[in-house]
C-alpha cells in the first residue's frame, strides 16, 4: 500500500542525476525509480530516501521520537569506526591514504605502513643520501646529494667516533601502530654514535584496550 501511494508509474526523473556529497553514493530510491544520494549515518530517511546499504545502514524507525522522522543507523548492534567522515564496519579493511592500511576493530582501528621504512647508509657513490617526497608518487624515495649542504665545514671534520659528530637530523615520530594497547612508533634519525641514518622504534600506548567479555563454557 505504501508503495502504491508513493511510487508513480511510469517513472519521471530529472535528466541530470544529483551531485552527492563525499561518501554518499548514487542509489535508486525506495520505488526503484530515480537515482538519489544515499543517506549516511545519522541522516534522516524514509521510504523514498534510502540509506547507504553498502555501509550496512538501514532506516531506523525505532529511534524516532514524537514529531521526528527516522534516521539511518546500523542494521544491528555491531560496532563500527568513523574515519574522515566515513563509517567502516567492524573487521573492514580500508586505506585512509596511500601510505597506510587500517582495519576497523571494536570501535577503534589499527594501521600498518605501506611505504618501506628502509634506511640507506652512506656509500662512496652516495655519501649523503636524503629521503624526499616525489611529485606524483606516494612513498618518499632516497636521492643522493653531491655534498652535505646542511653541515658546517667544522662539523664534517669531526671524528666519527664522537657522539653526534654531525648536525642532528630526524623525522617526526609516526603515529602509534595501535589505537588501543601497546604499539610502536617509528622514525628515521641519525642520532647515534656514528651519525648514520637508521630506523628507530619506541613503544607507545594511546589508551588501554577494553576488557574482553568473559568466556562462558559450552
Amino acid at each position: 500500500q505504501v508503495c502504491a501511494q508513493l511510487c508513480r508509474r511510469p517513472c519521471y526523473c530529472p535528466w541530470v542525476p544529483p551531485r552527492c556529497p563525499r561518501g554518499s553514493p548514487l542509489v535508486l530510491d525506495g520505488c526503484g525509480c530515480c537515482k538519489i544520494c544515499a543517506r549516511r549515518l545519522g541522516e534522516p530517511c524514509d521510504f523514498l530516501h534510502v540509506c547507504d546499504q553498502s555501509q550496512g545502514l538501514v532506516c531506523d524507525y525505532s529511534s524516532a521520537s514524537a514529531g521526528t522522522g527516522a534516521t539511518c543507523n546500523f542494521e544491528d548492534d555491531e560496532e563500527g569506526c568513523e574515519v574522515n567522515g566515513r563509517v567502516y564496519r567492524d573487521g573492514e579493511i580500508f586505506q585512509p591514504s596511500c601510505k597506510i592500511q587500517c582495519q576497523c576493530l571494536d570501535g577503534g582501528f589499527n594501521c600498518i605502513p605501506l611505504c618501506q621504512e628502509d634506511v640507506r647508509l652512506p656509500t662512496p657513490d652516495c655519501p649523503y643520501p636524503r629521503r624526499v617526497e616525489i611529485p606524483g608518487k606516494c612513498c618518499p624515495e632516497w636521492i643522493c646529494e653531491a655534498q652535505d649542504q646542511h653541515l658546517p665545514r667544522d662539523a664534517r671534520a669531526v671524528s666519527p667516533l664522537l657522539r653526534f659528530p654531525c648536525q642532528e637530523w630526524g623525522t617526526e615520530w609516526s603515529a602509534c601502530s595501535a589505537t588501543c594497547g601497546v604499539g610502536f612508533a617509528t622514525r628515521v634519525s641519525n642520532q647515534n654514535r656514528y651519525c648514520r641514518l637508521e630506523t628507530q622504534r619506541r613503544l607507545c600506548m594511546v589508551r588501554p584496550c577494553p576488557a574482553l567479555p568473559a568466556a562462558f563454557p559450552a
